[in-house]
């Protein structure tokens, strides 16, 4: 857990609650965090999650691991420390997005289940839905794929602490959505996910 270093701070509540902003959106914010090994088609699915959601009127908003990097997390490596304090961080981050109604589409690596365990207490402890997916997809897959070339850098060991390949991938013992990228389509992968957010009451049909 991080420290709180700043003293005499104070949360200072609001008069608009998270129940007046969903009246306004019309739907519930929720975080779906995706997590799997690089070039598992995280991302992909989160891309074209986030497009039927528009087309549905639900206000999503994807925070993607090498987009977060370019930005507030540019100052982090990839050490496990490194990456603890960015998951940390952008969980942080999609429970602002939550609050407001808007449903976080979080995709990013983040191979340690206790990290992403800490995310589901942050937003468990706020009343938030937490919904894991896990994008499965085997080691020789990914790096078939290997969309970015790291995995080639990786081998080459020009990238060092690499999930799957000289760091260890903890995969989530019980995901509330478990996506097999290797073996099913988009559409079935989006549309897995859907039918969640609509058995939860999260978006309307």
């Amino acid at each position: 857990m991080t420290e709180q270093r700043a003293t005499n701070v104070h949360w200072h509540e609001g008069d608009i609650t998270r129940e007046h902003r969903g009246k306004i959106l019309g739907h519930r914010g929720a975080t779906l965090w995706f997590t799997g090994l690089s070039g598992s088609g995280k991302s992909t699915v989160a891309v074209e999650l986030e497009g039927l959601l528009n087309e549905m009127g639900v206000l999503s908003y994807r925070l993607d691991g090498d987009n977060v990097r370019l930005g507030i997390n540019k100052n982090l490596g990839f050490s496990a420390e490194d990456r603890t304090e960015n998951v940390r961080r952008i969980g942080e981050i999609a429970k602002l997005f939550v609050d407001t109604g808007i449903i976080a589409l979080s995709s990013f690596v983040s191979p340690y289940a206790a990290d992403r365990d800490q995310v589901r207490v942050l937003h468990e402890e706020a009343d938030m839905d937490f919904i894991e997916v896990f994008v499965d997809c085997s080691l020789e897959a990914a790096e078939s794929r290997d969309p970015k070339g790291l995995y080639k850098k990786a081998r080459a060991g020009e990238i060092k602490n690499f999930t799957g390949i000289d760091d260890p991938y903890e995969a989530p013992a019980n995901p509330e959505v478990h996506l097999h990228s290797d073996k099913q389509s988009l559409e079935e992968e989006v549309n897995q996910i859907l039918e969640l957010l609509l058995e939860r009451g999260i978006i309307k049909s």
